[in-house]
């Protein structure tokens, strides 16, 4: 499933909850120029990560995950992750379960932290404020991670170490792009969204994390240097938009449009949602939200917004860019509504009681809300796909997807009249 890994903004808990590799993991895709469209992801995982997988699940799982040879030890690839990578392993069918130990397990492996050690000339002194900061942001999400389980919001946490963790393998498969417009799905994310929404977390309540991780992101972004030429060109248009000045105009647009601070998901697009083994037919409680990597106390319309423009991407392409996406696909304001509807059923006290013009006043405004900070997550994702670009080597095409969110950023304004 699609996630995305941050870089810390503070040293404080509202930091962004990002993950960490060591410095020395740190690894830089290389910037040759090669053949894009005929790569194609590996099926089968690599002895290094099959041996430690083994291990990791035998130290930290129990019954007969203590007894299982490393030859009948099964391990296979998940497709999806973008910044981590994600694999299930099992225990194989003539291994008798000794107790109540799960028979199959989620391997997640952190992907690298957005850091620009990587660049020459990077000081010292700075990296070691992101070695820092992404420490703690590890901390911070494997207490999150752990609460949100205990609560039964999320899946079971089994074990964590520094290069990743294992977790609970829920029976399900995630959704597909297409299905977020489902009435009935639609509606019960929404729900989903209003309950995360209302939650009380052992975090910093204050809104820091939306636009000190922009900043942080933009800095970054300006220190790019690209030697591909196919990334040379799309940085150089997108460089070309002036996007510190774009960022100003963004937060006055925002400082000026009201939206409550609540725990937020932040990440909030079909592959982070579950549909349930066997609650196909049901109307309802047939989703999980999954992948916490992003949660933080955030603008409410953030966390709306960024699901609207989730809509218009699929990113179940097995070739390059390894995504798909039509803007023809963003909500209409009849879906939006929709869905709107659903949630404020929820999070407002008497809301179903109200009239039907008291009902759509507050529709309409977090119509606009939700619209406004649409603008955002295609600006904060955009800069993080460019930073990828730069560091990630996990095969996709993040500087297309970057000029994906940007291009989409642009038609929102038009559209916004902003």
């Amino acid at each position: 499933m699609k996630t995305k890994f941050i870089n810390g903004v503070s040293s404080s808990p509202s930091m962004a909850l990002g993950l960490l590799v060591t410095e020395n993991a740190l690894e830089v895709q290389p910037d040759t120029e090669d053949e894009c469209k005929e790569i194609i992801r590996p099926d089968e995982p690599d002895q290094d990560t099959k041996r430690k997988a083994y291990l990791w699940c035998k130290d930290f799982l129990h019954g007969a995950w203590k007894t299982v040879t490393e030859e009948d030890f099964q391990i296979s690839i998940i497709r999806g992750g973008l910044s981590n990578k994600l694999f299930l392993c099992a225990l194989p069918d003539i291994q008798t379960s000794v107790g109540d130990e799960p028979r199959n397990v989620l391997l997640r492996l952190y992907g690298a932290i957005l850091q620009m050690s990587c660049n020459k000339g990077e000081p010292r002194q700075s990296n070691k404020e992101n070695l820092f900061q992404g420490a703690e942001a590890m901390v911070l999400e494997s207490v999150m991670f752990a609460i949100l389980a205990e609560r039964e919001l999320g899946p079971k946490l089994f074990g964590i170490f520094p290069q990743g963790r294992l977790e609970q393998f829920v029976p399900s498969r995630k959704l597909d792009t297409d299905e977020l417009s489902m009435p009935s799905i639609s509606a019960e994310i929404a729900e989903k969204m209003a309950k995360f929404h209302g939650m009380r977390m052992p975090f910093n309540k204050e809104p820091k994390w939306l636009f000190g991780t922009i900043d942080k992101y933009l800095n970054q972004v300006m220190r790019l240097t690209f030697t591909r030429e196919s990334h040379m060109l799309k940085f150089a248009r997108l460089m070309s938009c002036n996007l510190p000045q774009e960022m100003e105009n963004l937060k006055s647009l925002l400082d000026s449009s009201h939206s409550p601070v609540v725990f937020c998901h932040n990440d909030c697009q079909e592959g982070n949602i579950l549909l349930l083994s066997g609650c196909e037919g049901s109307d309802r409680q047939k989703l999980m939200l999954i992948d916490f990597e992003y949660s933080s106390y955030n603008y409410r319309g953030f966390d709306i917004g960024n699901h609207f423009c989730e809509w218009m991407y699929d990113y179940t392409n097995d070739k390059f860019p390894f995504f798909h996406v039509n803007s023809n696909n963003y909500p209409t304001k009849a879906q939006q509504l929709h869905f709107i509807g659903s949630y404020l059923s929820e999070t407002e006290q008497g809301f179903e009681n109200q009239s039907a013009e008291d009902q759509m006043k507050l529709k309409e405004e977090l119509f606009v809300e939700a619209n406004r900070f649409a603008l955002a997550s295609h600006f904060f994702w955009g800069l993080w796909s460019m930073i990828q670009a730069r560091i990630s080597t996990i095969e996709f095409g993040y500087m297309e997807y970057a000029m994906a969110r940007f291009d989409a950023y642009f038609e929102q304004k038009r559209s916004l009249g902003v």
